[in-house]
């Protein structure tokens, strides 16, 4: 999770202003608002994460706790393909996570003959990543869904009115096993390129290969 630290500064003679920092990972945050806290100088230190929402010390200090031992600091890629020609679909979602002190990545992705256009197709591919992060026992978390369908992003983040009824079912869907596992999403659009990696899979999958894979990331230490 990435927030902002929010203080009120006081001198010795009790003048007051407001600072607020640039996002970073939550346990920096903390880190820094600890070292402020021994300066004797903070009135108030709060932090901001991505949602608006506000954080004491003590409750940031639970969460970084809690999760310790819980896949955190989330963000999933996601691809739809469809093949007219065949009326076939292959889907694909990357879901990048640390846990334990490591970094992870998952790969998965999933044939589909059902599906009836291209929209429908990136929308299963978003359910796919939600159906691994509940296998993954993600829940009552922040996670960012990286897209570069315009419809399903905008759509999802509700940028754009969703209309049409086939890929409404799949919002609703969506929607629902968000509340379940208690996920508070954000969407970001990027271009095709940006998401290389789960668009391979969804054409992994569109052509019978089957992939399911988790490895562990090496550091970067430089």
């Amino acid at each position: 999770m990435k927030i902002s630290i929010e203080w009120i500064y006081r001198t010795p003679k009790r003048t007051e202003t407001v600072f607020r920092s640039e996002e970073m990972p939550a346990a920096q945050g903390l880190l820094i608002a600890e070292d402020l806290e021994k300066t004797g100088r903070a009135k108030s230190i709060a932090f901001i994460d991505s949602f608006d929402s506000t954080w004491t010390i003590k409750e940031m200090k639970r969460y970084l706790t809690e999760i310790e031992t819980e896949p955190h600091n989330i963000t999933v890629y996601f691809d739809g393909g469809f093949d007219r020609a065949t009326s076939s679909s292959g889907l694909g979602c990357v879901i990048y996570f640390d846990q334990g002190g490591k970094s992870y990545r998952l790969r998965q992705n999933a044939p589909s003959e059902v599906l009836k256009s291209n929209n429908e197709a990136e929308y299963a591919a978003l359910h796919l990543s939600l159906v691994e992060l509940e296998l993954l026992n993600v829940h009552h978390l922040p996670v960012v869904f990286i897209g570069d369908s315009q419809v399903v992003i905008n759509q999802m983040s509700g940028e754009w009115a969703l209309l049409e009824k086939d890929l409404s079912g799949w919002a609703k869907r969506i929607d629902e096993k968000l509340k379940d596992l208690g996920i508070r999403p954000k969407y970001e659009l990027v271009p095709r390129k940006a998401n290389a990696e789960a668009d391979r899979l969804a054409t992994q999958a569109l052509n019978g290969i089957d992939i399911t894979a988790q490895v562990e990331l090496a550091v970067d230490n430089d």
